[in-house]
């Protein structure tokens, strides 16, 4: 357990280590002198996950321990604690642990750094708890993966047409970077995977996408998403726009425009909140639950309390008064060097600098081959060049040159191998196979899995 003792140098206690807590003690750590000030990380997980990447993980592109930076070998001279802040007591300077093991405690701080991120945005729809599937974290990932996979295995034993036309309908909601992405790899995933199978086409599959708005991809703007739907409809995807999901009880899907259908994969892709943990803070907030920063990414009324990324609503100079940041990695990987910058200055009683970024442009994958861009924007691109420039862009992106070279080396292998569409279901119970061999009745404990992986 970390010490719990006055901290001599002074502490700063960055909450969160994705792109902004990763980011801004990689700079702190480069730019602080010796004992000048202890930097010390809290996070749930040991590492950050890359998310630009997730939907490449989801259609096997990339394997997933590639997608993470641990946060010990990315950040030595850092102390990492792997655990929760669950509070802030501002008047005395202390954190509220609550570790990975044992029990919670008091960590005091000079300087604090939010970066907590977001979760997903979801609604009170009837079944969607118990029957969506996220696409925020690497687990998710690899298990929509690994379920998507199952159902057509399942498909592929059974001639019972109620229950293959269940296992093969595919149900994304949110036309956003994260659903496109996810639906164009997860799409051609299943293409490839049906060609290993006698009873499973492509033509048994329905792919359905819904969105909200009038149309998807909107940060790319209206010529670029109406592109990107026509190829998705040339694949056979079915995309609504202007409606929603009403409900998904028992696995089958309402939609606000009518259209009713069984489907055993509701994958959930409908935007981000700031996390919940800040109503503890005793930050101020804005009207959505961002914390309130000001242009030198300052907490407002606090000077000596950060915040950036997707927790915090930071200023777009760029785009004019009253205009916030869009939450994308450009922008918090862009604002964590500020932000360490920052806190080095106010260290040292100089003069902190404001955070102004012209959003260089946007790119997205809609599977292998395909994707579309736009740069500086009035650069369109469409199809493989677009492509191409996700993953280049993307590619260097990735922290640490262990993992960029990894993932670049998952790329050149592709090149030659087939992709791997070969699904672990088990892998969310593995002790299954374990605990079947204990009890005395096996095949039923195997019955039970089975139903437990629909």
């Amino acid at each position: 357990m970390p010490s719990t003792g006055t901290t001599k140098p002074p502490r700063i206690l960055i909450v969160g280590g994705g792109y902004v807590g990763l980011y801004t003690g990689l700079r702190l750590l480069k730019k602080l002198h010796k004992h000048e000030a202890a930097v010390t990380v809290v996070d749930p997980r040991p590492y950050m996950t890359y998310l630009p990447f997730l939907p490449e993980a989801a259609g096997g592109n990339i394997a997933a321990r590639n997608l993470v930076a641990p946060l010990r070998p990315a950040l030595k001279g850092a102390e990492v604690v792997t655990g929760h802040v669950v509070a802030v007591d501002h008047a005395a300077k202390t954190a509220t642990i609550v570790p990975a093991a044992g029990d919670e405690y008091e960590l005091p701080f000079d300087y604090l750094v939010v970066a907590t991120g977001s979760v997903s945005r979801t609604f009170p729809i009837p079944g969607l708890a118990e029957h969506g599937i996220g696409l925020k974290t690497v687990e998710e990932a690899i298990s929509l993966r690994n379920h998507v996979l199952w159902q057509l295995d399942k498909a592929d034993s059974t001639t019972d047409p109620e229950v293959r036309r269940k296992a093969l309908t595919f149900v994304f909601v949110g036309g956003g970077f994260a659903g496109v992405e996810a639906i164009g790899e997860i799409e051609d995933m299943a293409r490839d995977a049906a060609e290993n199978y006698s009873g499973v086409s492509r033509e048994d599959m329905r792919f359905i996408m819904v969105e909200a708005a009038n149309r998807i991809l909107p940060e790319m703007g209206p010529d670029l998403g109406v592109w990107t739907m026509q190829k998705l409809e040339e694949r056979g995807i079915e995309v609504y726009l202007n409606t929603s999901m009403e409900s998904c009880l028992g696995q089958h899907v309402v939609l606000k425009n009518g259209v009713e259908t069984p489907a055993s994969t509701i994958v959930w892709t409908a935007g981000v909140k700031p996390s919940p943990l800040l109503a503890d803070f005793g930050l101020p907030l804005g009207p959505k639950g961002h914390i309130d920063t000001a242009p030198t990414l300052q907490v407002q009324g606090m000077d000596y309390v950060w915040a950036a990324g997707d927790n915090a609503q930071v200023p777009d100079l760029a785009s004019g008064e009253g205009s916030w940041c869009p939450p994308n990695a450009q922008h918090a990987v862009r604002q964590a060097l500020v932000l360490g910058d920052n806190v080095i200055a106010r260290l040292r009683d100089d003069e902190p600098r404001i955070y102004r970024h012209k959003n260089l442009g946007a790119v997205a994958s809609i599977g292998l081959h395909k994707g579309v861009a736009i740069l500086f924007g009035k650069y369109r691109l469409k199809g493989r060049p677009a492509w191409w420039f996700h993953r280049l862009y993307h590619g260097s992106r990735v922290p640490t040159m262990n993992r960029k070279l990894r993932v670049f080396l998952d790329w050149t292998l592709a090149v030659f191998l087939r992709r791997e569409t070969v699904g672990l279901p088990a892998m969310a119970h593995p002790r299954d196979a374990f605990v079947d061999a204990s009890l005395p009745e096996p095949l039923l404990r195997r019955a039970d899995r089975a139903n437990s992986l629909s």
